[in-house]
């Protein structure tokens, strides 16, 4: 079972799949994102690169494996979320406790 952590506002890009890669990689157009969200999927900071990105409007780039656009359709969908970070935290935590429970049951 993995537990949930929760970390600092900045302290998650420390630990970013991305870290170590050039940052133009995930500032490209067109096809050359889905091979930018490729580096974004075993990433163990995705929800907080994600929620970052949202709670922050930030406009370009690949982001928790979203680009620019997969943003502007959430947060369009959803204008009254007033934190990210809370909600995809939260989701993450509900998802890890689904699974455990799911895995006791089977084991």
């Amino acid at each position: 079972m993995s537990e949930t952590v929760y970390l600092e506002p900045a302290e998650w890009t420390t630990q970013a799949a991305c870290r170590t890669s050039d940052p133009d990689a995930l500032f490209v157009q067109g096809a050359e994102q889905n091979r930018a969200k490729v580096v974004c999927q075993a990433c163990p900071v995705r929800t907080e690169c994600l929620a970052d990105s949202l709670d922050n409007r930030i406009e370009f780039g690949v982001w928790g494996g979203m680009t620019e656009r997969e943003r502007r359709a959430i947060l369009k969908r959803r204008p009254n979320v007033q934190s990210w970070s809370r909600l995809l935290q939260a989701a993450k935590a509900e998802h890890a406790r689904a699974e455990a429970a799911s895995a006791a049951r089977t084991a």
